[in-house]
């Protein structure tokens, strides 16, 4: 069959024929070119196997691109970190360097460095392709290390194909509740757990690639092939995947190849002496935002080392995927910044990274030869249409991209108006306003909404009163108001999904205050950076009611598929202030009047007997049990003047103010 093209199914693209279709051949063109004469085109990405430091039959060979040097030599403490010319690189072409050592000049653990001499100048860089990276606790440098361990033995299969993925977002770091950088293995021993029983079936971890700086939050990445072992080694990493495959649970990564961090000492800035080595010449080579240096996708080496960096962490650790960051950031020459993305024309024009969209093309491709149930996601705020389209289709090929507007109208609807001014119809459509033919992650609130200087969800609604009256025993109407809130929010935000859900780890139970990770203004403190799962575990805390509500909504939305088809609208009641929607055999009725319970509430419904599964009202959830549990409605013959008049019965309900019900088809 066919496949459409996404100026077919968008009449709005037509007049962008040209621009689409030129993007589809040069990215045919570029994979075509990469594959050469191999099988596959993974069969032509594999610089992480040539480049680096490697075990050989007889010793160690370790390979360097440097086209700008005069001399390179490897120091470490093998050699007291001194220049000797046993230790030197010989250039052995295409600005490619190399040397080969007996197997007893290095040992596991060795710390290692290169020195790089250029004309005019020279300094000592960590190599690009380094896989373990540590940072010394007294004097704060990094250096590469010898990592010469027995291969780990997988025990588990991946999880598999995620049509619609419960994705929880994470920091390994932040992870515990102890004020420290959180391992690996905390994290797999204490909150692995609970993400399963929650009911998430993707883990997203952040900040896996080498940074310098933890409060970046993994986002001004360094070494792009190492782990960063400030949360331990690769073995244990591989143990936390692997039990998350055990358990059922894909992991996919953030990956960052929007931005290296400016570094020199660290990272890939002027790493044999050019400005312009990975990144862009000049004013494009420099993000003006993020202090950081932007690389060059049109050139060569640049995709293959970024390519080679999907296939490694894809290969190494067995992922089931990426979330790309800073999307927006890579496609347009601005960055995005300050752009108004209302005309079509900006997604087509000048303004547009070209060899960005090919290489993201090429990455997605890539990606899914290797593992046709990956997943890929695109953190993009501009709208580019086609950027989660098949390629076939005239896409660049992610499956999904985020619906990143979502959280910014709960804000500004939390911020900026009253309840009683909360529009039900406006909320249905900026939930549900996506494009048709490309795919969807919805979320309330992810890592960005919670970071210093912000607020989350909770803490919006109830602020200081968190801290004096989040116990069940206690009345007040500030705190009743912001736990109902928080329920409806998020269920109206799943129930609407366009594809998938996302979750940050702890906003589950609506995590109180902020995320700041340690720094000077804040005294280097932790106090911020980590986690109080204790307060979701106490039975005489209000944490506790929104996890189970979380955990039961959650648990629902996956074992009915309910993702699987998208939902219909049944009646959005601006004068009371109801909002009511069918997605497959399943009825979500909120009515966010703050003050009004209305009962025999009628709306059009497809006729049958529904159950009622849950409410946001249920006692287990701190709700004030209004309502029946497993209560039955029956559709009566004829059509409501209220609501979908596709339909020709009527159900009646009782709708208590500040509740959500969910209702399910049993005939």
């Amino acid at each position: 069959m066919k496949v459409k093209k996404i100026y077919e199914t968008d009449p709005w693209l037509e007049p962008f024929k040209g621009a689409i279709e030129q993007r589809n051949r040069r990215l045919k063109e570029e994979i075509a070119f990469i594959k050469g004469a191999h099988p596959s085109l993974a069969d032509g990405i594999n610089n992480h196997l040539f480049y680096g430091l490697h075990k050989t039959a007889d010793g160690w060979v370790f390979r360097e691109w440097a086209p700008n040097a005069t001399r390179i030599y490897l120091i470490g403490g093998f050699n007291n970190w001194k220049r000797a010319e046993a230790w030197a690189l010989s250039p052995v072409g295409d600005g490619n360097w190399e040397i080969k050592l007996p197997a007893m000049f290095l040992r596991h653990g060795d710390l290692y460095k290169l020195f790089v001499e250029w004309p005019g100048g020279g300094a000592e860089r960590i190599p690009a392709y380094a896989t373990r990276v540590v940072q010394d606790p007294d004097t704060k440098v990094f250096s590469a290390q010898v990592w010469d361990v027995e291969p780990y033995v997988w025990k588990h299969k991946k999880a598999g194909k995620r049509p619609n993925p419960l994705i929880y977002e994470c920091h390994i770091g932040m992870s515990s509740e102890e004020e420290k950088v959180a391992s690996f293995d905390d994290f797999r021993t204490q909150v692995l757990p609970r993400v399963h029983k929650l009911g998430y079936d993707v883990l997203q971890i952040m900040a896996l690639q080498e940074h310098p700086y933890y409060g970046s939050f993994g986002y001004q990445v360094s070494s792009f092939f190492a782990l960063s072992s400030r949360f331990g080694t690769p073995e244990q990493f591989k143990a936390l995947v692997d039990e998350a495959h055990a358990r059922g649970i894909a992991v996919i990564m953030d990956i960052v190849h929007s931005h290296s961090v400016s570094n020199e000492i660290e990272g890939l800035g002027r790493f044999d002496g050019r400005e312009d080595l990975y990144f862009y010449p000049g004013e494009a080579g420099h993000h003006p935002a993020w202090g950081s240096r932007c690389f060059d996708y049109g050139k060569d080496a640049v995709k293959y080392f970024l390519l080679s960096n999907c296939k490694y962490w894809m290969e190494e650790y067995h992922l089931d995927g990426f979330r790309f960051d800073g999307v927006t950031s890579m496609l347009y020459w601005d960055h995005g910044l300050g752009t108004d993305f209302g005309d079509y024309g900006i997604y087509f024009g000048k303004g547009v990274d070209e060899n960005a969209v090919a290489y993201l093309g090429l990455a997605n491709a890539l990606i899914h030869e290797l593992d046709p149930d990956a997943i890929t996601i695109a953190e993009d705020v501009s709208g580019m249409p086609g950027l989660a389209a098949p390629v076939a289709a005239g896409g660049v090929g992610f499956d999904f991209r985020m619906a990143m507007g979502i959280a910014d109208h709960w804000i500004k609807w939390i911020k900026e108006k009253s309840d009683e001014q909360w529009s039900p119809g406006e909320i249905w459509y900026e939930l549900t306003n996506k494009r048709a033919d490309e795919r969807t992650v919805s979320y309330a609130e992810c890592h960005d909404q919670a970071l210093v200087g912000d607020k989350t969800i909770i803490f919006r609604l109830i602020d200081k009163e968190m801290y004096f009256s989040m116990d069940k025993g206690k009345q007040n109407l500030t705190v009743e108001r912001g736990v109902a809130l928080h329920k409806m929010i998020r269920l109206v935000t799943a129930a609407t999904a366009g594809d998938g859900y996302l979750n940050f780890m702890g906003n589950e139970f609506g995590h109180p205050e902020w995320i700041d990770f340690p720094r000077e203004g804040n005294s280097w403190s932790y106090a911020h950076a980590r986690r109080l799962w204790s307060i979701a575990d106490d039975d005489s805390l209000l944490y506790k009611g929104l996890e189970l509500f979380d955990r039961d909504m959650v648990q629902f939305i996956r074992k009915n598929r309910l993702l699987s088809e998208k939902p219909v609208l049944l009646t959005a009641d601006e004068q009371k202030g109801i909002l009511v929607f069918l997605r497959k055999n399943c009825i979500f009725a909120l009515n966010f009047n703050p003050t009004s319970s209305f009962g025999d509430y009628g709306f059009s419904a497809p006729s049958g007997t529904y159950r009622l599964v849950f409410s946001t009202d249920d006692a287990a959830y701190n709700g004030q049990g209004r309502l029946s549990p497993a209560e039955k409605h029956f559709s009566l013959d004829g059509r409501c003047p209220n609501g979908n008049q596709e339909f020709d019965h009527t159900l009646y309900l009782y709708l208590p103010s500040r509740c959500a019900v969910v209702l399910e088809k049993t005939k």
